[in-house]
């Protein structure tokens, strides 16, 4: 558990953010140890990262996790540029900026896809889902954000599973933004029996609160083995790179060693704190107590209560004159650092309650902007 105190110190800062996120002293201190990329020290490391990340997608024995250097969107793209074959047709969900992404990968590499775009405050219906799938028979793939870190919009993930389920396709699921901090295993919020969930995508730095520099494919041993020749990428081919991982337990070029190191740290104190459910269980309190908070302060959130995820939160801005970029500032020289708004229809704010953060951050967090409101924005 984080070392809470009431208030931030000058200099000493609290990301409200949903990755970089805050991080623990000992997730920090851990990169201190050089290792080389051939070294046993390393190859023990991805092991022991492999298997941790594992367990906690439920110690299924037909998954494997294949690490990619670099960020969570390097990640996707990897997914979507292996999992799709040449002669495949991706259908990408949109509701925000990472679904829209997700097409943007899409049109880059040249496949053929079709975008399902829903309101940016209204999760995708899997009914919608089925019968798009039922009017469109080419399409091989279904690609969804868990989380949409636009606004904090969760998306039900379970049920579009088994809407694709149903008919026949495959799923691949961008889970950065959620996998650490909602509940894995059969009837969850993230079920792989669900789809089935064909790759899963996850990074370091988020609700595991490691460091930013490497992402981590689950993927479905079945599903990877179909894959060879399909990526659009040299370096992002997730098949060579599990191929390679899987007889010499290396990556094939140079790994993040000090993003590795850092990431093993949090997994273990993840361990420590009690798992995915008490991490779970302090990020809920958290958002809890930011809402209220902030309702308190006079601002309204974006999404609707039932589709809030306890992750990220967008706030509505108080009037038509707010300046973000004041409010942003202030709040940065107490030491407390947020996200603009990234929805396209209405200017939003955005505001995490994940990483080395407690009840004490947040309340210090809400007195800093109660003073920043007093002082007029």
């Amino acid at each position: 558990m984080p070392t809470t105190r009431p208030e931030n110190r000058t200099g000493d800062r609290l990301l409200f953010t949903p990755g970089p996120l805050t991080t623990s002293p000992t997730v920090r201190e851990a990169m201190r140890v050089d290792i080389g990329s051939w070294d046993r020290d390393c190859i023990d490391l991805v092991a022991d990262i492999r298997s941790r990340l594992l367990q906690l997608a439920g110690g299924r024995d037909d998954l494997t996790c294949i690490p990619i250097p670099g960020s969570g969107t390097t990640g996707v793209e990897a997914m979507l540029g292996t999992a799709v074959p040449r002669d495949g047709k991706l259908l990408v969900l949109i509701n925000g900026a990472y679904g829209r992404r997700m097409a943007l990968m899409a049109d880059r590499m040249g496949m053929a896809h079709r975008c399902h775009v829903d309101p940016e405050n209204q999760p995708h219906d899997p009914a919608e889902l089925a019968r798009l799938l039922e009017e469109d028979r080419s399409i091989s793939h279904v690609a969804v954000v868990h989380c949409e870190t636009t606004s904090g919009l969760l998306n039900p993930l379970r049920e579009i599973g088994l809407a694709v389920a149903r008919s026949g396709r495959r799923f691949l699921v961008d889970a950065i933004s959620s996998f650490g901090a909602y509940a894995v295993g059969a009837g969850q919020p993230i079920d792989f029996d669900a789809g089935p969930i064909d790759y899963l995508v996850v990074s370091a730095n988020k609700a595991i609160e490691g460091v930013p520099g490497c992402a981590f494919v689950l993927a479905r041993i079945e599903a990877i083995r179909r894959c060879e020749g399909n990526s659009r990428s040299f370096s992002l081919d997730l098949y060579d790179q599990w191929q390679h991982m899987h007889e010499s337990g290396l990556f094939r070029y140079t790994p993040p060693t000090h993003v590795l190191l850092a990431f093993r740290q949090a997994l273990v104190e993840m361990q420590e704190e009690g798992g995915i459910e008490s991490r779970a269980a302090r990020y809920r309190e958290n958002h809890r107590l930011l809402n209220e908070g902030m309702r308190r302060l006079g601002f309204r959130e974006y999404i609707r209560p039932e589709h809030q995820s306890h992750v990220i939160t967008a706030y509505h801005h108080p009037h038509k004159d707010f300046d973000f970029r004041r409010f942003y500032d202030r709040l940065h020289a107490k030491g407390y650092i947020i996200y603009p708004g990234k929805v396209t229809e209405v200017d939003t704010f955005r505001i995490a309650n994940i990483g080395h953060v407690g009840p004490d951050e947040v309340r210090g967090l809400l007195a800093a902007i109660e003073e920043v409101v007093a002082e007029g924005i």
